[in-house]
């Protein structure tokens, strides 16, 4: 397996943590977006959308390449059903969703590069305010969700698909200038995960393209 991916992108740090969980090897391929990279032709036959990632595998003889980071890890778990992070469970499935979504579809879209692009260049507002508007919303909301179900982690004590989501985007929001000292049981699961090989493997700062210093 190849995983087209780059260093700091949430969701590519999402698969990364699901491939180190799995204990599945693969060949990192760096895209740097901040150089388009991922707008070259020759990346876009492979993922007509030019986002990172897109994970490169053979599957029935043929090569295959999946894009959206939930729809690999969902292909992964039923792939390699060996520590599952889409429960078998169908409620604690539907909440892990539901909490994966929160991040992927209410926080992540609002702080891509693009759409950030737009809203300085082409529109003159606070790109920074806006990131930071979605993720304080959006976090406001998973730690809210946390007293309903969590343990250790999201739902009981092993990591789920929702875990996987949930760090990154709480470096994200670091980023963006939240204060994320707000959400003292979202912290305590990050704290959690970060104890974890596979969360440790998957950081940013220990990928092959990361900047030096």
């Amino acid at each position: 397996m190849k995983l087209h991916n780059y260093w700091r992108s949430s969701a590519s740090w999402r698969v990364r943590i699901a491939l180190h969980h799995k204990g599945l090897p693969f060949e990192y391929v760096p895209v740097q977006i901040v150089e388009k990279q991922q707008q070259a032709p020759a990346y876009t036959a492979m993922n007509p959308l030019g986002q990172v990632p897109t994970l490169e595998l053979e599957e029935s003889g043929r090569i295959v390449f999946l894009a959206q980071s939930l729809a690999i890890i969902e292909y992964l778990d039923e792939r390699y059903p060996e520590k599952r992070l889409y429960p078998l469970d169908r409620v604690d499935r539907a909440f892990a969703r539901q909490v994966a979504e929160v991040v992927n579809a209410g926080i992540q879209p609002f702080q891509n590069l693009p759409i950030l692009g737009i809203v300085k260049d082409e529109l003159g507002g606070d790109s920074q305010a806006f990131a930071r508007r979605f993720n304080t919303r959006g976090l406001e909301a998973l730690e809210a969700l946390t007293s309903r179900r969590a343990g250790r982690f999201f739902i009981g004590d092993a990591p789920t698909i929702a875990d996987v989501c949930l760090v990154p985007q709480l470096y994200s929001a670091r980023r963006f200038g939240v204060e994320v000292q707000a959400f003292p049981t979202l912290l305590r699961i990050e704290s959690a995960c970060t104890e974890l090989p596979a969360f440790a493997a998957a950081h940013p700062d220990v990928q092959p393209d990361a900047p030096a210093t």
